[in-house]
C-alpha cells in the first residue's frame, strides 16, 4: 500500500476552573436564527457556540408606537421590565485552529464553519444523535477564510467555501463531498486569487480578495460570468440582493461600492468610514438598509431606501463604537451584535431610520431641500414599546460620500434659506475641521461574556512544565504529563515567574506547544516524540513504583500510554475474543486427537523458552490478566541481572507472577536506561559473551536485533585494539559496553520488526507457513493488529494443538507509571497536508475506546506499535565527549597512550562520572562496607569552576555551563570527608583476566574506558 502522509498526535489541556460555555479568544463569526432567537458564534479557539437571546426578533424594539397611550399601557410603562439576558445554550469544539466564518444552513438547523485547520465542518445542535460533534464535510489545501449558503427558499443542499488556496468549493451538506470546484487565480499574480469574501445569490456567486476585484460565477456550472473592477485594496465582505442584480462590496480601501450586475459597473461609492471596512450585513432584500463595521470599531447603519436613484440623499448614522476593530456584525429585531478579537460579544440597540426619524432642526432643514424629501420612505415593522424617539445627535450623522450635500460638515446655519445658500457661505469663510464623530450609543445593552484564553507560553527546561499567560493577565504553571494546571501565580510578568520556577536541566525536545486556539495544545511528532527521557527517581508520582537504579522514562511513550489507555483496554478485549475463537478450534483438535488415541493422556508440552521460540517473545499485559512469559534476549542485553533466568536448563516458573523488582526488568521492551554499572562506550558486555557462549540457535528476527545492537561494540573493539593495544575481553571493558548502547540494546525480541515496521519479508522457498508473513498489511494502526494476527495464524500452522497466547504487550506500570488523566482531555490525530495539517480524528481520553474502529483505520502504524507492542522507532543515542583532570594532589586518570578523552550518553549524570573517578583513583575494598560513603559524598566534580550537583546530566552541562563545541572539561577533587586509599604496589596487583566473568567485576577493574584520539 502507498505510504500515508505523516501523522501526528495532539492533546489539549483544559483548565478545570473554566466554566462551561463561551469563547476563550476573539470571535470571528456570527449568525442569527430569527425564528428561534438563537445567536451562533464561532471563535478563534475553534469553538462554535449557541446562545438563547430571550428576545422577540420578529418585532422591532427600536420603533416607536405612535398610538395614543391608554391607562393600561401607561400602567405597564411604570413597571420596570426585566432586561433580557442571553443564556448559553450549547457548544462544540469543532476545530483545532481559528474559525474564520460561519453560516446557517438547512433552515437554520445546521451551522457550517470554515477554519484555518483547512476544514469545513457542519454542526447540528438540534440533533438527537450527537449534538456535541461537528462533522467534516470538506477540506481545502490552505486556510478556509469564508463560507456562504444559498438563500433558504432555494432548498439547496450545498454550501460554498473559499480559502487561501485560491479555490472555491461547493460541498454537499449531507457528507457527499465536493460537488463543484472553481479555480480562482489572479490575472497577474496567482497568489492574489485568495478568497477573503464570498456570497451566494439565487443565480450568481461573488468572491473577492487581495486581487481587489469582485469575481462573479455561475454556481451551477462554476463558469465565470464577469468581474467588477474598482477597489484599490483587499475586498473583505460582499452582499448580494435577493434578485441578484445588485452587489455591495466592502474593502480595506475604506470604501463600500454598490455594483450593477447587469451593467457591470459601479453605481455608487460610499465613503462614510475612515478606516478599513471589515464586515457588511443586511437583511433587506434590496439592500436598501445595510450595516458596516471597520477596523477602528465604528458601526454604521446606512439607509438609502427611497433614494436609490440618487444615493447622495441617503442617511448614514454612527450607531456604536467598539474599542477595537469589529470583525463581524449581524442585526435582527432592533438589535446589533458585534464580534471583535476579544472573547465577549456585545449587543447594541438598533436605530430606526424611517421617515419619522428625529434629526436636529438644522439637518431637517437641509434634508427638506434634497431631492429625496418628496420620495416616500418605507416604514419599519410594528413597534413593541411606546417610548418616545430621541433626537439623533448631529455628531452621529455621517456623510455618506464625499459628493453628498447632506449633512454639511461645517456648522449649519439654521437661518439659511436653502442648502445652496449654505454652500455659498462656505466659500466666503475659512474651512473648519470636520467635527468629531460621536456614536449614538456609547455603551452596549448587553455583553455576552467570554472566558480567558491563553496568549503566551514558555516551555521550561525540564520540558514537562509550561508557563502560560492568559487574557486576564494571570500566569499558570501546567504539567504536560498530568495534563492539568498545577500552580497559579496571579497577575505577574511571565518572565518574572520563569526565573522562579525554571531549573537547570536539558531534556531533548519531544513535543511542541500551540496556543493558537486559546488552549494549551501539545503536539507529538513521530520523529522526536520518543527522544526525551527523564530519570525515574526525579519524578513525583502519586503512587509509589519500584524502579531500577538510574532507570529512565520516555516521556512521549508515557503520555501516549495513558492518552489511549481506553483504546488499549478495548484492543485487549478484542484480542481476547479473537483468540478465544481460535483456541476453541485448537481445543476441538485436542479433543479429537485424544479420542483417536483411546482417551490416553496427551504428552505434556512444556512452554518453550525464549531461546527456542524467540519469535513469540512478548511483554505481559499491563492489566496483569495474563501470566507473563519469559522476556526475550534483547531485554537481557539491556538488563544483565536476570539473564540467567532465560538460559537453557533454568525453570521458567522463576519468572512467573508475582515477579520481584529485578525480574520485572524483563518487561522493559523499550530502550532501557543506564544500569547500575553503565558508564561510557567501550567493548563487548558480559551479556553478549554469555549469549555467544550459549551457542543457541536464534530466530532471524532476534539475530537481526542482536547484530544491530552489537554494532557499536565491534566498532569500539577496533578502536580499543588500535588505540590502547588492550584486550577487549577484560571485565571492565565488558561492563563498559553496557552503558550507552543501552538505548539501542534495550529492545525485546518483540521489537524485532522495528527496522521494517510494515512487514518482515521472508524467503519464498521457506515453508508454506511463511506465506502468512508475506501478506500485505495496512499502513495504519490496523496494520499492527494485522501483523499480530498473522503471527497467530503462523502459530496455528506450526503448532495446531497448542493454544494461542496473546501477542499484545502494552507497557507495564514500572515502565510507564500510572497516570490519571482528566477524562475530558481532548485527543486529536492530524495528518500533514500541503497547506498545514488536517484533523482526521478528534475525541477525548474518555471515549477513545469507544472510537476504536475509527482509530484503527485512521491512526498511524507507529502508534499501534507503541501502544500494543511497546515498540518505539529506533534512534541512535546522542553522545557527548568530555575529559577529566584532577585538582590538588589527586592522581590523574590515564590510559596506556595517555589519552583521557571519554564519550558517553547525553543523559549520564555527574554521580556516575564521580563513581568512575573513584574506581580509577583508589582500589576497591576487600569486603563491601554498607556504611561506607558513596563516591559522590566524598568526591566533587567541577565545570568552569562551578561545583556540580550529582544529579546534573552531561546534556545539562553542555547546555548551561559548557556551551562551546569542544569536549567538556571536568575537574575532580576530594572534599576531605574521607581519605583516599592508596593503590598497592603494581607487583601485588592481580591480573584482570583471572576474574570470574559471572561475578560482578570490582570497581578498580573497570579501568578500560573507551578512548579516542583527540
Amino acid at each position: 500500500m502507498a505510504k500515508k502522509a505523516r501523522q501526528r498526535i495532539s492533546y489539549v489541556l483544559e483548565n478545570a476552573k473554566s466554566s462551561v460555555g463561551g469563547h476563550r479568544l476573539g470571535v470571528n463569526g456570527l449568525a442569527v436564527d430569527n425564528d428561534n432567537a438563537i445567536l451562533y458564534s464561532g471563535g478563534r479557539d475553534g469553538i462554535v457556540c449557541a446562545w438563547d437571546l430571550n428576545l422577540d426578533l420578529q418585532r422591532r424594539s427600536d420603533v416607536v408606537d405612535t398610538s395614543p397611550p391608554t391607562d393600561e399601557t401607561s400602567e405597564k410603562k411604570t413597571k420596570e421590565k426585566p432586561k433580557p439576558t442571553t443564556k448559553f445554550r450549547a457548544q462544540a469544539h469543532a476545530h483545532m485552529h481559528w474559525i474564520n466564518d460561519i453560516a446557517l444552513a438547512h433552515h437554520n438547523t445546521a451551522l457550517v464553519s470554515a477554519s484555518s485547520d483547512l476544514t469545513v465542518k457542519i454542526w447540528r445542535p438540534r440533533s438527537e444523535e450527537d449534538n456535541t460533534r461537528a462533522v467534516n464535510i470538506g477540506e481545502h489545501a490552505d486556510y478556509v477564510k469564508c463560507v456562504a449558503t444559498p438563500p433558504p427558499d432555494m432548498g439547496a443542499n450545498w454550501v460554498a467555501s473559499g480559502g487561501l488556496d485560491r479555490k472555491i468549493y461547493l460541498w454537499d451538506i449531507n457528507g457527499g463531498g465536493k460537488t463543484l470546484e472553481i479555480d480562482v487565480k489572479g490575472d497577474d499574480i496567482a497568489e492574489k486569487g485568495s478568497v477573503y469574501a464570498l456570497r451566494v445569490g439565487r443565480n450568481i456567486m461573488a468572491s473577492g480578495g487581495p486581487e481587489k476585484t469582485v469575481r462573479l460565477y455561475d454556481p451551477r456550472t462554476g463558469s465565470k460570468v464577469s468581474k467588477l473592477v474598482g477597489h484599490v485594496d483587499n475586498i473583505r465582505s460582499i452582499l448580494i440582493d435577493d434578485a441578484g442584480d445588485t452587489i455591495l462590496s466592502a474593502s480595506a480601501d475604506k470604501t463600500i461600492k454598490m455594483w450593477s450586475v447587469k451593467g457591470g459597473r459601479c453605481m455608487y461609492t460610499f465613503t462614510m468610514h475612515d478606516e478599513s471596512i471589515w464586515s457588511l450585513f443586511s437583511d433587506d432584500p434590496r439592500l436598501g438598509i445595510f450595516y458596516s463595521a471597520d477596523r477602528a470599531g465604528l458601526v454604521a447603519k446606512t439607509d438609502v431606501r427611497g433614494s436609490l436613484e440618487d444615493m447622495d440623499d441617503g442617511l448614514s448614522l454612527a450607531v456604536a463604537q467598539e474599542h477595537i476593530g469589529v470583525g463581524k456584525i449581524v442585526a435582527a429585531g432592533g438589535h446589533i451584535w458585534t464580534a471583535t478579537n476579544r472573547s465577549s460579544i456585545n449587543r447594541w440597540a438598533d436605530v430606526d431610520t424611517d421617515i419619522n426619524i428625529q434629526l436636529p432642526e438644522s439637518f431637517r432643514h437641509q434634508r427638506s431641500t434634497s431631492n429625496s424629501s418628496n420620495r416616500p420612505r418605507e416604514t419599519s415593522p410594528p413597534a413593541v414599546n411606546g417610548t418616545a424617539k430621541k433626537e439623533i445627535p448631529a455628531e452621529s450623522i455621517l456623510r455618506i460620500s464625499a459628493a453628498a450635500v447632506f449633512p454639511s460638515r461645517n456648522a449649519p446655519d439654521p437661518d439659511a434659506k436653502s442648502t445652496s445658500e449654505t454652500l455659498a457661505r462656505k466659500g466666503s469663510i475659512v474651512e473648519q475641521p470636520e467635527p468629531e464623530v460621536k456614536p449614538i450609543h456609547d455603551q452596549p445593552q448587553e455583553t455576552i461574556e467570554g472566558q480567558f484564553g491563553l496568549l503566551k507560553h514558555m516551555l521550561l527546561n525540564d520540558r514537562r512544565r509550561v508557563l502560560t499567560l492568559d487574557t486576564a493577565g494571570d500566569v499558570l504553571l501546567w504539567d504536560l504529563i498530568k495534563c492539568k494546571p498545577i500552580q497559579s501565580f496571579g497577575k505577574q510578568h511571565l518572565e518574572d515567574v520563569e526565573s522562579q520556577v525554571n531549573t537547570m536541566e536539558a531534556v531533548a525536545p519531544w513535543c511542541s506547544i500551540d496556543i493558537s486556539s486559546g488552549n494549551l495544545t501539545v503536539v507529538l511528532e513521530p520523529y522526536n516524540c520518543f527522544d526525551a527521557e527523564v530519570y525515574a527517581d526525579e519524578l513525583e508520582l502519586e503512587e509509589p513504583v519500584e524502579f531500577r537504579e538510574d532507570q529512565r522514562i520516555t516521556l512521549g511513550k508515557w503520555i501516549l500510554r495513558y492518552l489511549f489507555a481506553g483504546l488499549i483496554d478495548e484492543e485487549l478485549k478484542r484480542d481476547e475474543s479473537y483468540r478465544q475463537k481460535l483456541n476453541e478450534g485448537v481445543e476441538a483438535k485436542q479433543a479429537a486427537l485424544a479420542s483417536t488415541e483411546g482417551n490416553a493422556p496427551l504428552t505434556i508440552s512444556l512452554p518453550k523458552t525464549t531461546w527456542e521460540n524467540g519469535d513469540q517473545v512478548m511483554t505481559p499485559r499491563g492489566t496483569g490478566q495474563y501470566p507473563p512469559t519469559p522476556a526475550g534476549m534483547s531485554i537481557g542485553l539491556a538488563t544483565p541481572m536476570p539473564i540467567q533466568s532465560n538460559l537453557p536448563g533454568v525453570p521458567e516458573d522463576q519468572l512467573s507472577a508475582p515477579m520481584s523488582p529485578l525480574e520485572k526488568r524483563a518487561s522493559y521492551v523499550s530502550r532501557q536506561s543506564v544500569d547500575k554499572d553503565d558508564y561510557f562506550n567501550s567493548v563487548i558486555n558480559p551479556v553478549e559473551v554469555a549469549i555467544k557462549s550459549a551457542a543457541v540457535p536464534q530466530t532471524p528476527v532476534t539475530e537481526t536485533a542482536d547484530s544491530k545492537a552489537s554494532t557499536d561494540a565491534k566498532d569500539a573493539e577496533k578502536d580499543k585494539d588500535k588505540d590502547n593495544g588492550k584486550s577487549p575481553s577484560t571485565p571492565f571493558g565488558k561492563k563498559f559496553r553496557m552503558s550507552f548502547g543501552s538505548k539501542k540494546l534495550g529492545r525485546s525480541a518483540s521489537q524485532a520488526t522495528q527496522e521494517k515496521p510494515v512487514i518482515v519479508e521472508e524467503k519464498a522457498e521457506e515453508s508454506e507457513s511463511s506465506s502468512v508473513h508475506d501478506k500485505e498489511v495496512d499502513d495504519s494502526f490496523l496494520g499492527t493488529i494485522q501483523k499480530i494476527r498473522q503471527d497467530y495464524d503462523k502459530h496455528l500452522t506450526e503448532s495446531p494443538y497448542k493454544l494461542v497466547e496473546t501477542g499484545l504487550a502494552p507497557s507495564l506500570p514500572n515502565d510507564t507509571p500510572v497516570l490519571k488523566l482528566p477524562a475530558g482531555t481532548k485527543v486529536v490525530i492530524q495528518e500533514e497536508t500541503s497547506g498545514g495539517s488536517a484533523n482526521i480524528y478528534q475525541g477525548t481520553v474518555e471515549n477513545v475506546g469507544r472510537d476504536a474502529d475509527f482509530i484503527e483505520q485512521k491512526a498511524p502504524m507507529w502508534l499501534g506499535d507503541v501502544l500494543l507492542q511497546n515498540i518505539m522507532p529506533f534512534k541512535e543515542p546522542v553522545k557527548i565527549s568530555f575529559v577529566l583532570f584532577p585538582m590538588g594532589d589527586l592522581p590523574a586518570i590515564t590510559v596506556t597512550d595517555g589519552n583521557n578523552r571519554l564519550n558517553a550518553n547525553r543523559m549520564l549524570r555527574v554521580k556516575k562520572i564521580i563513581a568512575y573517578v573513584a574506581e580509577r583513583i583508589e582500589p576497591p575494598l576487600d569486603e563491601p562496607d554498607p556504611d561506607a560513603l558513596k563516591p559522590e559524598e566524598y568526591l566533587e566534580l567541577y565545570c568552569n569552576e562551578q561545583l556540580l550537583s550529582p544529579m546534573t546530566s552531561l546534556a545539562a552541562l553542555r547546555t548551561h555551563l559548557w556551551k562551546g563545541g569542544s569536549d567538556i572539561v571536568l575537574h575532580y577533587k576530594t572534599n576531605g570527608r574521607r581519605e583516599l586509599r592508596p593503590f598497592p604496589p603494581p607487583e601485588a596487583s592481580k591480573p584482570v583476566e583471572e576474574e570470574e566473568p559471572q561475578e560482578p567485576a570490582p570497581a578498580h577493574e573497570e579501568a578500560a574506558a573507551n578512548t579516542q584520539a583527540s
